[in-house]
C-alpha cells in the first residue's frame, strides 16, 4: 500500500513529467525513427500543467521545462558557444541554460495562454488557443536559430512534404494538436472511461495520417510540374575543403600561407570538379575566400583576385564562393557570383548574419560591448533576397537564390527569392564551429531543406567542413558528404521554369501571423462577450424603468408605407451585392455609377422611410394609469386598465414593435415601432399594471424571432454615422493617399496639378465609394445574420436562439471591422 502510494505521488509529480518530456524531446532531436515521438513528447508535461492550480506554478514549470528542453535538445549549442567565446564548454552550457527563456521563449507563453484559455474555456479551444500562442511567438519574438518542432519530422519523407502549405512551423502546430489531443485521452481515460476519450484518441490518431495522406499525394507524379522538353539538370560541384579554424592557421603559418593553401586546395578541387566530373558550375563555402573580392585592400588582394578570375575563365563555368563586400557604410559577409566571360556579375550581402558572432546592433554596439565581447563581429546585414544568373558553358542562364548561412532558417528569404524567379537555391555556410557536435550539423542541414519543401525549389549546399549535400525538390539529399572530411560532392538537379505552386509561395509564411491574428480574434472576442453580457444586463434592467421611452406612433398605413420603402431599399442592396459579384461592370469600377445607383434605389426610399417614421415619433411614459404618448403638444392617451397584452410584429419591418391589444379583444388602432414589447410589459408590471406580451394570437416562431432580435442591445459600433461615415473615411484616406502616389507621384499630387478643388473632389468620390462599400458589406453581413437566427428557431430554444443571436452579431461586427481593413492592407502591400 505505502509503495504504490509512493509510485503515485511520483508520478503525480510535476517534476517528473517535466523531465520525461524532455528526455522524449532529446530522443526526438537525434532524428531517426525518434520522429514518431514528436506527437507524444510533450504529453507528460502537459499532464503535469493539468495539474497545476495558478499561474505563479505553471510560470515555474514552464521555466523549468525552458531550461530542461534546451539543454536536452540544444547541448551542443552550449558547448560551441564555449569553443567560440573560448570560454570552455561547460560555461558555455550554463550560459546557454541561464538564457534558455530567452532562446525558447515559445514555451513560457504557450504555458501561460494555455493556463488562461483554459480557467474559462474547454479542453478543444484550450489547445487551439496555446498551440496558435506557441507558433506566434516563435514567428514574433526575437529567436537566435529558428528552430521549430516541426523540424524533428524531417526524417519522415511523407509526413515532411506538408511544409510546402504552411512550412515548418506547419508542422510544429499539428505536432502540439496531436500532443493536446493524446493528453486529453489521457485525461478523459481517467475521469470518464475510455468511450469518452475515442474522440480525442481518434483525433490525435487522424492528424499524422493526414500528413502522411497528403505526402503521398505530394510524392506522386500528378504532383510534379510539367517539365521543359529535353531539359538538362544542372550538375553542381560542391568543394568542401574541411579547413577550418582560420585563425589558429594564421598564427601556426601565416596569413599569406594560410590564404594560399585555402586557394590552391579549392583550385584543386574545383578542376576535378570541372574536368572529371562534369559539373556544369562550382560552388565554395561561406568566407571561403577571407578578404573582400572585387574591392582589394592591398596590392596582394589585388593579385588573388586577378588569380581567381583566371582560374575563372580557364575552367569555362561559373563559380560561387564566399567572400566579403564592402561599401561607405562597411563590410558584408557575402557571396560573389563569377562568370567566365564577364567576371564578377554581381555580389549577394548575407541578410541575416548571426547575433554579436557576425553583427551587433547600432542600438547595443559601443566600446564597451566590444571591451566585454571582443570576438563579436561587425559586419552589417544585406537587404534581402536577390536572384542571380548562372551562365552555363552550353549557354543556359539558370537564375538561382544564394542563402548564407543562417539566411537558411529565414522561409521569407526563400519564399522571396522563388517569388523572384530562381529555380534553385544555392546555400554557402560555415560550419566549422559544429565540427566536434554532428548532431547541430544535421540540424542545420534539415532546416535548410525544409527551404526546398516549402518553395518545392532544388538546393545546392556546400559548408566548410560538413555536411553538405544536394537536396531535391522533396528535401531529400541525394548526394552528400560528412562531417570534417575533404571531398567534392557532385550531385545534379533537374531545374523547371515552371514553378510548382505551393501555399507557402501564395501567403508566404503565415502561419505565424495567422495564428497571431487567431489569439487577437480570440481576446477580442472574449472581451467583447464579457462587456456586451455585463452590459446588455444592465441595460435590459435599465431600460425596463427608464421613462420616457422614444417611439414611434403609426398607424397601420403609415406603418406600410415605411415597411415597404424600407423592405425596397434593403432589398435593392441585396440587388446591388449580387449585380456587383456577378460581374456587373459599371456597378465594379465606376463610382459615379455607383453613386446613382445606390441613390436610387437605396438611399431615398430609405431617407423617404425615416421622414415617415419621424413624423410619428414620439415619447411614451405612464402617468396615473394612464399609457400617454406625446408628441409636441399633441397627446394620445390610453388607460392600462384596459390593455390586455402586447403583440409582437411578424414581419419587422420598418423595425422591431408591437401592436397593442386591448381586454375586449381588439386591437388598438395605433402600433408602436422602435419599442421592445418584453421592456415595456416589464415597465408597466412595476408600474402595477401587468401586461402579457403574448396574448396567443402571434405565431410561436414570431415571438421567438422577435425575441432574438431584441435580446441583442445595440452599442457604439452599430452607431450609424460610425460604421457608415467615419468607418468609411478611416478607410479611403489610406486608399486614396496610395492611389495619389501612384496616379500623381505623391501624396498631394493632384492638388499641385489641378487645385484644391479637383483634390477634394475626388476625395470626396473616394470616400463615397468607400461608404457605399461599406453598407454593402454590412447588409450582405445582416443576411446572413437573420438566415443564421431563423435556422435555429424550429429548435424552439429561445435561450439559444437568443444566444446565436448575439454571437452572429458580434462575428458581423468583427468581419465588419475587421476584415475590411485588413483586406485593404493585404491589397496595399499587394500594389
Amino acid at each position: 500500500m505505502i509503495r504504490a502510494i509512493g509510485w503515485h505521488r511520483l508520478r503525480d509529480s510535476w517534476w517528473v513529467g517535466l523531465l520525461l518530456s524532455a528526455l522524449l524531446a532529446g530522443l526526438y532531436a537525434r532524428g531517426g525513427v525518434a520522429w514518431l515521438l514528436g506527437f507524444v513528447m510533450l504529453v507528460p508535461w502537459l499532464r503535469a500543467l493539468d495539474r497545476q492550480p495558478g499561474f505563479g506554478a505553471t510560470l515555474l514549470s514552464a521555466y523549468a521545462m525552458s531550461v530542461t528542453f534546451t539543454a536536452a535538445v540544444f547541448a551542443w549549442f552550449g558547448s560551441a558557444i564555449g569553443a567560440y567565446t573560448q570560454i570552455g564548454s561547460t560555461s558555455g552550457l550554463l550560459l546557454l541554460l541561464l538564457a534558455a527563456p530567452l532562446f525558447q521563449p515559445q514555451i513560457i507563453v504557450f504555458a501561460l495562454v494555455r493556463q488562461l484559455v483554459g480557467r474559462s474555456h474547454g479542453r478543444l479551444l484550450r489547445a487551439l488557443a496555446a498551440a496558435a500562442a506557441w507558433v506566434a511567438a516563435e514567428a514574433w519574438l526575437p529567436r537566435l536559430l529558428g528552430d521549430t518542432l516541426g523540424h524533428g519530422l524531417y526524417p519522415s519523407t511523407l509526413l515532411r512534404q506538408a511544409a510546402d502549405l504552411g512550412g515548418a512551423t506547419g508542422l510544429t502546430l499539428v505536432l502540439l494538436l496531436a500532443n493536446e489531443a493524446v493528453c486529453a485521452t489521457l485525461a478523459q481515460r481517467h475521469t470518464a472511461g475510455w468511450r469518452a476519450a475515442l474522440r480525442p484518441l481518434m483525433l490525435a490518431a487522424l492528424l499524422p495520417l493526414l500528413l502522411a495522406g497528403y505526402g503521398l499525394y505530394a510524392l506522386s507524379p500528378a504532383a510534379a510540374p510539367v517539365p521543359a522538353a529535353a531539359a538538362k539538370p544542372l550538375r553542381m560541384g560542391l568543394v568542401q575543403s574541411s579547413i577550418t579554424d582560420y585563425e589558429r592557421l594564421r598564427r601556426e603559418k601565416g596569413a599569406g600561407a594560410v590564404v594560399r593553401e585555402v586557394l590552391d586546395t579549392h583550385f584543386a578541387m574545383s578542376y576535378d570538379a570541372i574536368e572529371r566530373q562534369r559539373a556544369d558550375a562550382v560552388l565554395w563555402s561561406e568566407t571561403v575566400y577571407p578578404t573582400t573580392f572585387g574591392q582589394p585592400k592591398s596590392e596582394a588582394g589585388a593579385e588573388l583576385d586577378r588569380e581567381i578570375l583566371a582560374i575563372v575563365a580557364a575552367a569555362r563555368a561559373p563559380f560561387v564562393f564566399g567572400t566579403y563586400d564592402r561599401d561607405a557604410a562597411g563590410e558584408y559577409n557575402a557571396a560573389a557570383f563569377v562568370s567566365p566571360d564577364a567576371g564578377l556579375l554581381g555580389m549577394y550581402r548575407k541578410t541575416r548574419p548571426f547575433p554579436f558572432t557576425e553583427h551587433v546592433p547600432a542600438w547595443l554596439d559601443g566600446p564597451r560591448l566590444r571591451q566585454l565581447l571582443p570576438w563579436a563581429g561587425s559586419w552589417l546585414p544585406g537587404t534581402g533576397a536577390r536572384v542571380f544568373p548562372l551562365r552555363l558553358a552550353d549557354g543556359r542562364e539558370i537564375p538561382v537564390l544564394p542563402l548564407i548561412c543562417l539566411d537558411g532558417v529565414d522561409a521569407g528569404l526563400a519564399i522571396d527569392g522563388a517569388r523572384l524567379g530562381a529555380q534553385a537555391i544555392l546555400s554557402l555556410s560555415n560550419d566549422s564551429w559544429f565540427s566536434g557536435h554532428a548532431q547541430g550539423a544535421a540540424l542545420h542541414q534539415a532546416v535548410a531543406a525544409f527551404r526546398s519543401i516549402e518553395t518545392r525549389l532544388p538546393q545546392f549546399r556546400v559548408t566548410s567542413n560538413g555536411l553538405s549535400a544536394v537536396i531535391d525538390a522533396h528535401g531529400s539529399v541525394i548526394a552528400g558528404s560528412r562531417v570534417g572530411e575533404r571531398t567534392l560532392v557532385i550531385g545534379e538537379l533537374p531545374v523547371n521554369e515552371l514553378q510548382r505552386p505551393t501555399l507557402m509561395l501564395a501567403w508566404g509564411d503565415w502561419v505565424g501571423r495567422a495564428a497571431g491574428l487567431f489569439l487577437l480574434g480570440l481576446a477580442l472576442a472574449v472581451a467583447w462577450q464579457r462587456w456586451a453580457a455585463r452590459h446588455a444586463a444592465a441595460a435590459e434592467s435599465a431600460a425596463a424603468l427608464r421613462w420616457p421611452v422614444e417611439v414611434t406612433v403609426l398607424p397601420p398605413a403609415a406603418r406600410w408605407i415605411a415597411a415597404l420603402l424600407r423592405g425596397f431599399a434593403r432589398l435593392a442592396l441585396l440587388y446591388m451585392i449580387g449585380a456587383i459579384l456577378l460581374g456587373d461592370g459599371a456597378l465594379q469600377s465606376n463610382t459615379l455609377a455607383q453613386i446613382r445607383a445606390f441613390s436610387a434605389v437605396f438611399l431615398i426610399p430609405e431617407v423617404a422611410a425615416w421622414l415617415v417614421l419621424r413624423a410619428f415619433s414620439a415619447r411614451a411614459t405612464i402617468d396615473g394609469g394612464m399609457l400617454l404618448l406625446a408628441r409636441g403638444q399633441r397627446r394620445l392617451e390610453l388607460p392600462l386598465s384596459r390593455l390586455a397584452a402586447l403583440q409582437p410584429w411578424r414581419l419587422p419591418l420598418p423595425g422591431n414593435g408591437a401592436w397593442l391589444r386591448l381586454a375586449d379583444g381588439s386591437r388598438w388602432r395605433w402600433g408602436l415601432a422602435g419599442a421592445n414589447p418584453w421592456a415595456l410589459a416589464h415597465a408597466m408590471h412595476a408600474s402595477g399594471f401587468p401586461v402579457q406580451v403574448d396574448d396567443g394570437r402571434a405565431p410561436a416562431l414570431a415571438l421567438a424571432y422577435a425575441r432574438a432580435r431584441l435580446a441583442v442591445r445595440r452599442g457604439w459600433p452599430d452607431r450609424p454615422w460610425l460604421k457608415f461615415g467615419i468607418f468609411p473615411l478611416l478607410l479611403a484616406t489610406p486608399a486614396f493617399r496610395l492611389h495619389q502616389h501612384i496616379a500623381y507621384g505623391s501624396a498631394f499630387g493632384e492638388y499641385y496639378s489641378y487645385g484644391l478643388a479637383a483634390y477634394l473632389t475626388t476625395f470626396a468620390l473616394w470616400w463615397a465609394a468607400w461608404a457605399i462599400g461599406v453598407v454593402l458589406c454590412a447588409a450582405a453581413l445582416r443576411a446572413l445574420v437573420e438566415i443564421g437566427t431563423v435556422v435555429t428557431l424550429p429548435l424552439r430554444r429561445p435561450a439559444l436562439s437568443a444566444a446565436a443571436r448575439r454571437w452572429l452579431e458580434h462575428a458581423a461586427l468583427a468581419a465588419l471591422y475587421l476584415g475590411l481593413p485588413s483586406w485593404l492592407l493585404l491589397r496595399m502591400l499587394s500594389s
